[in-house]
């Protein structure tokens, strides 16, 4: 089998893979993890990986294929300046083909010539009010990436934007879930308590909520908790 073949071959085994991972649970570090091993392993010239969250200030590196990567975040989160912080941030696609010449953060690109990374590429995974994030690929080499190379990694970005996404996204309809069984349960209470209809319940519910000013997420879990109390 030739040489490209192979490539595809494994190509489309790892996108299979990575399809069945997210529609079966968005299980995020194994997941993300798949996606920073492959970006290692499919593509040459790619010698570490990782992916970058920002939330309200606070740095992550989740599935790194290398503590060197983890250590180069928390390098440009104390300069405030690099490549993944930028994608993370402003630009959709960063590319620095050759750190040793790098003006736009000339301290990051020191400290990381220093360990040995010559290029380094980064893609936005997303970014909103809350945080932001980027997948990172950093090489050994200079020029490492190609244009062939960087549509294989913007393919992989893709997944492990779409992995943080529905991670979210399952998070938020999780606790939209605790929050209608908890105001349920409150319901009851009123109901119990005053003899009042569901609609009543939830009325008075509501109008507490508007006259302290307190979610009714809230009001409902003090009702129940004084009542387990």
């Amino acid at each position: 089998m030739a040489r490209d073949d192979r490539f595809h071959s494994l190509l489309e085994s790892t996108v299979e893979e990575l399809t069945i991972a997210f529609a079966v649970h968005v299980y995020v570090e194994t997941t993300l993890g798949h996606v920073t091993n492959a970006a290692v392993d499919l593509v040459e010239g790619v010698d570490y990986a990782d992916i970058m969250l920002l939330d309200s200030g606070t740095f992550r590196s989740l599935a790194p294929t290398a503590s060197l990567v983890t250590e180069l975040g928390h390098v440009q989160m104390r300069l405030q300046q690099g490549p993944c912080l930028e994608a993370a941030v402003a630009d959709s696609v960063v590319r620095c083909v050759d750190l040793r010449h790098e003006q736009r953060w000339p301290e990051f690109a020191a400290a990381a010539v220093e360990l040995g990374v010559h290029s380094i590429l980064s893609f936005q995974l997303y970014t909103h009010h809350r945080g932001a994030g980027a997948m990172n690929i950093l090489s050994r080499r200079r020029h490492a990436i190609g244009i062939q190379a960087e549509a294989t990694l913007a393919m992989l970005a893709t997944h492990a934007a779409i992995t943080l996404i529905a991670a979210e996204k399952e998070t938020q309809f999780e606790s939209a879930l605790a929050s209608r069984d908890l105001i349920g349960q409150a319901k009851g209470i009123i109901m119990e308590r005053f003899k009042l209809d569901a609609r009543r319940a939830f009325a008075m519910l509501t109008k507490l909520s508007q006259d302290s000013n307190i979610p009714v997420r809230q009001i409902a879990e003090e009702l129940v908790k004084s009542l387990d109390d």
